[in-house]
């Protein structure tokens, strides 16, 4: 088995790959400070329970957009799973090009995702990532990534609201019927989700617009369902672009 693990800025998902299916997967917080042996201990009840042996794992793949956590999770696979991990960046061989100035700059989850959807959609694609911060990246109709947007993330707007707002209190981002709310979180409620909503389609629009032809939205990440109906543009909701690509990335590199 392939041991898959994505690490966002607000949680890692690890999960099992039995060939090309995902067999399991599991998400925990982010936090630099848990070890290799804390990550095993996370893991071991999750691997009985679904009749998975430590020893089944032969290999593993990481993509990370958090420094911090990178030795403790190549720890875990070193000393637990005995095999070095494959760690995605822009020098392996992904199968697209990324026509950027700075190739080297990109995320690793950004290039997850531009694999991932090409595996499963026909390009041209424009991925929307609902994760810590909200990624736009736009593939081209032969298969390469050419670039998109960040903005920040519904659930940091919302904490930085609260934050900065000494009146205002903490909520749950939830989606709001009305527009005009009658009482203080329902209006934290609707300025935060239509807004949000706002943002996405605008962003949506001037990217289609950009790039003048015609391409498929797929919205992926822990918040998309939640934007499902009220975002008219996007056309697919896909939990697993990311981990998708990095087991495409695996057998492209083994």
């Amino acid at each position: 088995m392939l041991l898959a693990i994505d690490a966002g800025n607000t949680n890692i998902v690890f999960a099992l790959f039995d060939n090309d299916k995902i067999k399991a997967s599991w998400r925990r917080a982010t936090n630099a400070r848990h070890t290799g042996d804390e990550h095993l201990s996370f893991l071991a009840p999750l691997f009985r329970k679904e009749g998975i042996e430590q020893s089944e794992v032969k290999a593993a793949i990481i993509a990370s957009v958090v420094p911090e956590v990178n030795f403790n999770l190549l720890k875990l696979c070193r000393d637990h799973f005995r095999c070095e991990p494959m760690l995605v960046d822009a020098r392996l061989d992904i199968g697209i090009k990324i026509l950027l100035d700075r190739p080297e700059e990109i995320g690793a989850d950004r290039i997850v995702n531009a694999v991932g959807g090409v595996a499963a959609f026909k390009p041209p694609l424009l991925i929307v990532d609902f994760g810590t911060a909200t990624t736009f990246d736009v593939v081209d109709g032969d298969g390469n990534y050419c670039g998109g947007a960040i903005s920040p993330g519904i659930n940091l707007s919302l904490q930085a609201l609260h934050m900065a707002a000494a009146k205002l209190p903490a909520i749950d981002i939830a989606p709001s019927k009305n527009a005009i709310g009658k009482n203080t979180v329902d209006a934290i409620q609707s300025g935060i989700y239509w807004g949000y909503a706002g943002l996405i389609e605008g962003l949506i629009g001037r990217i289609k617009k950009e790039f003048g032809k015609p391409m498929t939205v797929i919205a992926t990440g822990g918040l998309a369902r939640l934007f499902e109906g009220a975002v008219k543009d996007i056309q697919h909701i896909d939990a697993d672009i990311t981990l998708r690509g990095l087991y495409k990335i695996y057998e492209r590199n083994r």
